[in-house]
């Protein structure tokens, strides 16, 4: 996989367009069987080292309100929210979720972020993945797992706006110009008291100048 619109033959997958104005999104609510959703959530739980980071945001260094754990090649270094991670190795689910997808969308990646949110009060504010090192219109494969929760896209120029409910076992590919033109968030939601694990599959490129 490298970056860019989705080939002719990934758009053959069980994974729906949705239209996106300068963007390009796509979508399957059951991506994987509920076995498998079930048996990676509660393996995921207790494979990752999940930690609470910390992000800088308007000057100020403040904890995320959410579990993160960065996972990927030893080549795969990223930088987001003003903090540089260093890979963890890949786990044998998050390695058996990569080749699946591999396998079935013909899709490869290096890196994958996980995100827990242990309930509604846990979220994700307004952001584009647009860092230097995912490279131009980047590809980056959202597997959601456990609660389902409100996932929200804007328009960064008209600030159009698009709402998905992102059920257990979904996957959301986001490509093309989405990272250029749109942000987006998963806000807190009241009345979900179950968690939810979201793993964001990515491909990292190795820069010829680092910051």
């Amino acid at each position: 996989m490298k970056s860019g619109p989705l080939s002719k033959r990934q758009s053959t997958s069980p994974v729906e367009a949705i239209p996106l104005d300068g963007g390009e999104l796509r979508y399957a609510p059951h991506w994987c069987s509920a076995a498998d959703a079930d048996r990676w959530l509660a393996s995921l739980r207790e494979e990752l080292p999940w930690a609470t980071h910390r992000v800088r945001i308007y000057g100020r260094w403040l904890d995320t309100p959410r579990l993160s754990s960065w996972h990927g090649d030893p080549s795969a270094g990223y930088r987001y929210s003003g903090q540089r991670y260093q890979p963890q190795p890949w786990t044998p689910t998050l390695s058996a979720i990569r080749q699946a997808l591999l396998d079935q969308l013909q899709l490869d990646f290096n890196g994958v972020l996980a995100n827990r949110y242990r309930d509604g009060n846990d979220s994700m504010g307004w952001h584009a993945d647009d860092e230097r090192e995912l490279g131009p219109d980047p590809v980056i494969a959202s597997l959601s797992l456990g609660a389902q929760r409100r996932f929200c896209l804007k328009h960064r120029g008209n600030g159009q706006r698009l709402q998905l409910d992102l059920s257990h076992g979904s996957l959301l590919i986001m490509a093309g110009q989405t990272q250029t033109h749109w942000r987006h968030a998963l806000p807190k939601q009241r009345g979900v008291t179950e968690e939810r694990i979201n793993l964001t599959y990515r491909q990292i490129v190795q820069l010829s100048d680092p910051p």
